[in-house]
């Protein structure tokens, strides 16, 4: 479960993201918690915060990717790290000094929004550098163990700091764990890291990558499935957060504890993943399938604790779709592409949140949180019923990993392997 850490790079990249990732779900939730306070409980004030901090991915994502392939992604890694922490240290500042509106969370938002438009397609890509093809799989569910550990501990701490402190602070604390990751960054070996060749620069470079995209039907299917269930299922905090407030009426600690009961079960999922050798396309489609049906039942409970129960599986089910998503995506594409493909995906999984938030919240103003619950997982559950099908019936076709190639093989139905 835990072999790639006995690679020096990794586990120095995975110790200090445990750390960040800690500060960063802090902030988080400090940021949601923050908009609601100054908008006087605004769904749509919320989703329009969440938008601007994804919009730029949407925009921008591709350029971010074709960077990723041109230069080193650790030395990217180093100014993208730094910046994000100036950006949590100015929010602190201003938050536990100054006097902040609604507005100043939108510009810091929008701010981190295009830092993370190279941040995310560099991070994603540099897994492999750091650990090589065989243990890339396990690599990519602990560092979503990573993640959702920050979001087991994270969440709670911040809950409890908020209602103590207030938000300025948190965000102050998410600034300095930064720190951990530069320092990690700045002492690996990098004659150990496994690096492909850099692509020159030259006209085209995004268009080669849509094209690249565009030709593979496995990709573009895989692609389909994310939006649709990211449109809402990437926004299933802010749902939380509704739901705590808005309709059973708690404060911010019940809030922190209800995102930690989801990370549990997230934490739980990425390490089951973690054993798995390689990512299989029936497991992505269960995944998101699951996870809808699971965003339905919460968005059914009557009371807080039952809300409780229902997140843990829910959190579970979410992971084995992204953890299988993502390592099927960088173990099947060529290595002078994967940047590039990487950010394609980065932006489909997270540039469908700018589209997605403000639906979320008008949805919530207008019929209440649990209605735009119960709708983000009823469109969780078509897309992977219609993905299913097109897998098993209008493609004609299976797809498999094989030991002499890193990419899709396409088998025609008449093979009698079993399908993927």
């Amino acid at each position: 479960m835990f072999r790639s850490l006995a690679n020096r790079n990794y586990r120095l990249f995975a110790l200090g993201q445990v750390v960040s990732n800690t500060g960063t779900w802090m902030q988080r939730i400090a940021q949601e918690w923050l908009v609601l306070q100054l908008s006087g409980g605004s769904g749509v004030a919320l989703g329009i915060a969440t938008a601007l901090q994804f919009l730029p991915m949407l925009v921008l994502g591709l350029w971010g990717g074709a960077l990723a392939d041109r230069f080193s992604k650790r030395r990217l890694l180093i100014l993208t790290q730094a910046l994000m922490g100036l950006l949590a240290l100015g929010l602190g500042l201003l938050v536990t000094f100054g006097t902040p509106r609604v507005e100043h969370v939108y510009a810091f938002a929008l701010a981190l929004g295009l830092v993370t438009v190279v941040d995310t397609p560099v991070r994603q890509s540099f897994v492999v550098e750091m650990v090589g093809r065989q243990d890339l799989p396990n690599a990519v569910a602990l560092n979503s163990a990573s993640f959702q550990l920050g979001r087991v501990t994270g969440p709670a701490a911040a809950g409890l700091l908020i209602g103590l402190v207030g938000t300025g602070p948190v965000f102050l604390i998410n600034a300095a764990s930064f720190v951990a990751v530069l320092t990690g960054l700045l002492l690996m070996r990098p004659a150990e890291l496994h690096v492909s060749k850099p692509v020159p620069r030259s006209k085209g470079q995004v268009r080669e990558g849509l094209r690249y995209v565009t030709g593979r039907r496995d990709l573009l299917l895989l692609l389909g499935v994310i939006a649709f269930v990211q449109l809402f299922g990437s926004n299933v905090q802010n749902q939380l957060a509704l739901m705590v407030n808005n309709v059973f009426r708690a404060g911010s600690e019940a809030f922190g504890l209800a995102a930690t009961f989801l990370a549990v079960g997230a934490l739980t999922g990425a390490l089951i993943a973690a054993k798995r050798e390689a990512p299989r396309l029936r497991t992505v489609v269960l995944g998101a399938f699951l996870f809808g049906v699971l965003q339905i039942v919460a968005g059914l409970m009557p009371g807080y604790v039952a809300l409780l129960a229902a997140l843990v599986p829910m959190g579970v089910s979410f992971m084995t779709f992204t953890t299988s998503m993502n390592a099927y995506f960088q173990l099947n594409v060529e290595p002078q592409m994967r940047g590039r493909v990487m950010a394609m995906y980065t932006l489909v999984f997270l540039g469908v949140a700018p589209i997605g938030a403000p639906v979320v919240g008008v949805l919530a103003d207008l019929f209440g949180p649990s209605v735009s619950m119960v709708t983000g997982g009823a469109v969780s559950v078509a897309v992977a019923v219609m993905a299913a099908a097109v897998l098993g019936r209008r493609l004609g076709v299976r797809m498999r990993l094989t030991a002499r190639r890193p990419f899709v093989e396409v088998v025609r139905r008449t093979d009698p392997a079993p399908p993927a």
